[in-house]
């Protein structure tokens, strides 16, 4: 809960003792509650999140928390639709009134929260070894049915990870001299790169487009282009994309 302000007058009262020991052990359980009672911010307000970009349809969040760092209390109240870039060995994550947990999660893991539906308030703390980083959308559209995404199921490349009535999304790995076939996206979504390398995107009537990704690229994704990819490096790559509903 946040907390709430309170309207304070300044005229001056006159207690007896008795009142007086009343109030005052009043104040104090106030103050001790006061003091107990966390505040919540909205989650791209709180620690280590970083709101990367925002368009009509989505808000991006970057995560990046480093051992021995906590994202206190915040909010979700968004579906989020998410990408663990990095695991971390020792998660704690505690949710509002309840007893902290410890969450295992996996590099590579994809994730969704309902929150337009249920908001969600916890605190995250990292107290493994390495830093712990995701990365997201939150759906801007209270409704879905805008789009409609594509399914791929005709380039087994890609595997599906998530079908929803928000998002589809869908994990590409490639390992070096491999190739995914074409595909046209018909929703706009994102990419997000869970292992880099070098990779060349083919388009009709377009120059092929040569990249060097790393871990935590992303880019925002138009519906409507047809591509293809070769991973023309000497390590595998891996990232997960998602389309809107």
């Amino acid at each position: 809960m946040e907390p709430r302000a309170k309207s304070v007058t300044g005229r001056r009262q006159f207690l007896c003792g008795c009142c007086a020991t009343l109030t005052s052990v009043g104040l104090r359980a106030g103050l001790a509650a006061a003091a107990t009672d966390p505040v919540v911010v909205p989650v791209e307000s709180a620690p280590f999140h970083c709101e990367a970009f925002e368009n009509e349809y989505v808000r991006f969040l970057n995560v990046l928390i480093p051992p021995g760092k906590v994202a206190a209390y915040h909010r979700h109240s968004l579906d989020f639709a998410q990408v663990i870039v990095e695991a971390t060995d020792r998660l704690e994550a505690t949710v509002l009134d309840k007893p902290m947990g410890l969450v295992s999660l996996k590099t590579g893991q994809v994730l969704f929260g309902g929150f337009s539906k249920v908001p969600f308030i916890h605190q995250v703390a990292n107290a493994g070894q390495n830093s712990f980083h995701v990365m997201g959308i939150e759906i801007l559209d209270s409704q879905p049915g805008r789009f409609s995404p594509s399914t791929r199921a005709d380039v087994p490349a890609y595997t599906s990870v998530l079908d929803n009535e928000r998002v589809r999304g869908w994990r590409l790995i490639l390992q070096p001299g491999e190739a995914a076939a074409a595909i046209t996206q018909t929703a706009p979504g994102v990419r997000i790169v869970v292992q880099g390398g070098d990779i060349v995107e083919s388009s009709p009537e377009k120059p092929d487009h040569e990249l060097n990704l790393n871990r935590g690229d992303f880019a925002w994704q138009a519906a409507g282009t047809p591509r293809a990819i070769r991973n023309v490096g000497s390590s595998p790559v891996e990232w997960v994309e998602f389309e809107l509903k």
